[in-house]
């Protein structure tokens, strides 16, 4: 006669996530067995999916803690094996659905998936620190947010996010993104390095391989968001982003100075030529807050970088598209914005009522109210024959 309280512990396993493919170990396969005494010692095996697991203190943690949870559970007695090589095969099989490798879902017209790339015309206008602080704000909202970093030359985003020396798990060829603290899970090619100093030095056939790997190979899981870092300018990334997700939005990122607002209008225009609609313009680093003001009177600002760049960028694209093209919001210089990118945690995180966080939360907020278009989606309707 089987102990009762084997299918009580098999239902708390099943509140047990894996961490970085984010659904049921139950449903993974990663439950190997379990036994009950009558003493209620709980005995199990969870099977890893790999031997060196970089999370698997956290699957340690979270098994015992459910179970312990368990009404009549005395104590716990857990195993950590590691999947069998056929036992991958069926995990990578159970997670692509049997579809055929180097498919973007992201690409397929029934994925709900809303998809923004972050352009910008030049570098050193922030358009990272834009990136990871959209992707936290969302994230802090309840959405699922996934980032590739695709800034393949400066891919600075993992350490943005405090993963810089994170590595992927790998099961069989296809690829865990990095979890956060945050709940945001990242690729970046860094992570794909063999080392963090390692320089990258591709042209257009190879960067256009890094970018479908980061795209396809990579388990992403049910986004809500996936957000692009791209590299700055109209380069090789841009153009394979276009032929490989042409349904991807584009927010582009510039300063208010004229030199900057000049480029930043170059990479909206190829955004446009690649059939990409671009939803809208961030302008950073947009004023100082007069430090001298008190927060109630904060109406004076300082425009270091002078203004109207973003203003610029607008109308120009607006008027070239024939479409609106608006200003998302003018993040301010915040001292606190880069300490938070230095140290891994942004400043939606770890300074949410700063003025700069205020603005990115409300750019994040427009950006995830946008509803998906339906061109192209397949709406599962089929013909009704007349009566």
């Amino acid at each position: 006669m089987s102990n009762p309280l084997i299918e009580q512990v098999r239902s708390a396993l099943g509140t047990v996530h894996d961490p970085e493919i984010k659904r049921p170990i139950t449903d993974l396969g990663m439950v190997d067995s379990i036994e009950v005494d009558d003493a209620g010692l709980v005995r199990l095996t969870v099977l890893l999916t790999v031997a060196g697991c970089p999370l698997k203190d956290t699957i340690n943690r979270d098994v015992n803690a459910a179970v312990r949870a368990v009404e009549g559970v005395r104590d716990v007695d857990l195993t950590l094996g590691v999947m069998s090589a056929e036992q991958r095969a069926g995990l990578k099989e159970l997670l692509s659905d049997g579809k055929a490798q180097r498919e973007i879902t992201f690409a397929q017209p029934g994925s709900l998936t809303k998809v923004f790339a972050i352009a910008s015309g030049k570098g050193g206008v922030g358009k990272s620190s834009v990136t990871v602080n959209l992707a936290l704000a969302m994230a802090a909202d309840g959405l699922k947010v996934g980032v590739v970093d695709a800034d393949i030359y400066g891919h600075s985003v993992p350490a943005m996010l405090g993963v810089a020396d994170a590595r992927p798990t790998q099961v069989e060829d296809l690829i865990m993104p990095v979890p956060t603290s945050s709940g945001v899970s990242v690729i970046s090619i860094g992570m794909l390095k063999p080392r963090r100093d390692q320089v990258v030095a591709w042209r257009g056939p190879m960067l256009d391989r890094a970018l479908v790997q980061m795209l396809a190979d990579v388990y992403w899981g049910d986004l809500d968001v996936l957000l692009l870092d791209l590299p700055p300018g109209t380069g090789d990334v841009a153009i394979s982003l276009g032929q490989h997700l042409p349904g991807a939005e584009v927010v582009v990122v510039t300063t208010p100075q004229e030199a900057a607002a000049e480029v930043a209008e170059r990479a909206g225009t190829m955004a446009s030529m690649m059939h990409q609609r671009v939803v809208g313009v961030v302008e950073n680093m947009s004023y100082l807050p007069c430090p001298h003001c008190t927060p109630a009177g904060n109406e004076h600002r300082l425009e270091i970088f002078g203004s109207g760049g973003g203003a610029r960028v607008a109308e120009t694209l607006s008027r070239r598209f024939g479409y609106d093209v608006p200003v998302l919001g003018q993040v301010p210089l915040d001292l606190s914005l880069r300490e938070g990118g230095d140290l891994g945690r942004p400043i939606v995180d770890s300074d949410p009522d700063s003025p700069a966080a205020v603005v990115l939360r409300s750019v994040a907020s427009s950006l995830a109210g946008r509803g998906r278009g339906l061109a192209g989606m397949q709406l599962g309707l089929t013909p009704a024959g007349r009566l």
